[in-house]
Order: structure tokens, then sequence, then C-alpha cells
């Protein structure tokens, strides 16, 4: 192999060794380098990820979602309330916020999305009758549109990683909660590579902890045992 070609191999492999950090701003963002599946930003140290669309939301309700990550088993974790407001926060085909909803008869869940799409679908499953306690919500990248003070519990499933300003949307979040109101996310667990997910849309408990932190939310609980691939991490709004 002559010099000029070994260079230019070293070259290749030094753009393709990860995405390179620019200097984080006073809100914690940074630009990145080339990613197939980030969207050139990065948040206190973390690529952030592309959205998944619309057109995932057949992968969203693919049967086999039960048995591969535990579905089943993430209400009976929530500890819910009868009366209880939740949001369910990048809610896709409302695939959680109708199983929550069967648990929190005389509250309601705030079916949150910022694809209109997917909105169209939860308001046709509402529509078959599927729930009276569903209520869309068309969000912003940057807020998710909630009334100040009036929700109980906000639950993220496989989005958080995904939010193109998650200290904003974190900040709006905090807005929409009661006092004492908890925050729940479910993220693919950054620490088992067994996982079969990109790293771009795993996160860590350290990390998870950390952008919380940022917030003033104050950590609860991590249980990452409960579910085959991701960790349910819960934190509690102080004031």
């Amino acid at each position: 192999m002559g010099v000029m070609l070994r260079t230019a191999l070293a070259a290749a492999l030094l753009l393709w060794a990860g995405p390179s950090f620019a200097a984080e701003d006073a809100n914690g963002y940074a630009n990145t380098g080339m990613s197939l599946d980030g969207i050139g930003k990065a948040y206190m140290g973390r690529e952030i990820a592309q959205v998944m669309g619309a057109a995932g939301a057949e992968w969203l309700e693919r049967p086999e979602r039960v048995e591969e990550e535990g579905t089943d088993k993430v209400t009976p974790l929530l500890d819910l309330k009868p009366t209880d407001v939740v949001a369910d926060i990048g809610a896709g085909t409302g695939y959680f916020s109708f199983r929550i909803a069967k648990l929190v008869p005389q509250g309601k869940v705030y079916a949150e999305d910022i694809q209109q799409e997917m909105l169209d679908i939860v308001a046709a499953k509402i529509k078959e009758g599927e729930a009276k306690n569903v209520v869309p919500v068309l969000g912003g990248v940057a807020d998710p549109k909630l009334p100040a003070n009036s929700v109980d519990l906000i639950i993220m499933v496989d989005v958080y990683h995904e939010f193109s300003y998650p200290r904003e949307m974190g900040r709006a979040m905090v807005r929409a909660l009661k006092p004492g109101g908890r925050i729940a996310l479910l993220e693919y667990r950054a620490e088992d590579d067994s996982v079969p997910i990109k790293d771009v849309h795993k996160m860590s408990e350290a990390q998870v902890k950390k952008e919380m932190g940022a917030i003033g939310m104050a950590w609860v609980s991590t249980d990452s045992k409960s579910l085959p691939w991701q960790h349910l991490l819960i934190f509690k709004k102080a004031y």
C-alpha cells in the first residue's frame, strides 16, 4: 500500500470516528460533526437524534412490541391514581396514551405530539370509542403547549432523546407540572450493549439525571430491571 493511499485512509477514518462536538453555548448546546442519525446538534455532551416521522406509526403499533419491550409492564410501574392528569409527550399513535387512560377514569391524558399526522391517528381512535378522556395536543419543538400547573405526571417513551430543544422543552414541562408533579422517562439503556438500538437513540442513567437536574427536577428512582431494553427514571418537581 502506497504512502498516499495510507494517508488517505487514515484521514477517512478520522472523519468517521464519530461526531465532533464544538464548544457548548450558555444553554448547553453545541454543533456536532457528520452523523447519519443525529440532527447536527448536541446537548450537554449528548448527540440529539432525529425524530421518528409519521411513517413509523406502524412500527409503534407492531404486535411484537409487547414481547420485545415489555410494554404491558410499564403502566403498573407509574403509580397512577384514578384522578390523575397525565401528559404523554411525543405520544405518536397514542400507544401508551390509551393504555394510561384506562387507569385514570376520573382524570385525563394529554396525547401531545408535534406531528399532526400522528394526532390524526389518535383522533381516529377516540372517534372509534377507544377512550373518552384522551385529549390530542399539537405541541411545538420547544413547548408542549400544556396548561400551567395542570399535570400530575408527564411520561416520555423513547422520545426525550429526539427533542431538538431539550432545555426549553424541559422548562416548559416543569411549568406544566403541578407542585410535586412527576416526570417519567423510558429510554433505551446506553449502558447495555445488547440492546439492539442505535447509540444515538439510547441514554444512560447518568446523562438523564444530568439533564433533568439542569431544569430543576429531583431524581426519585431508576428501574433498569423490569423492562427488557429500557430503564424507567422518575423525577419530581420540588415546588
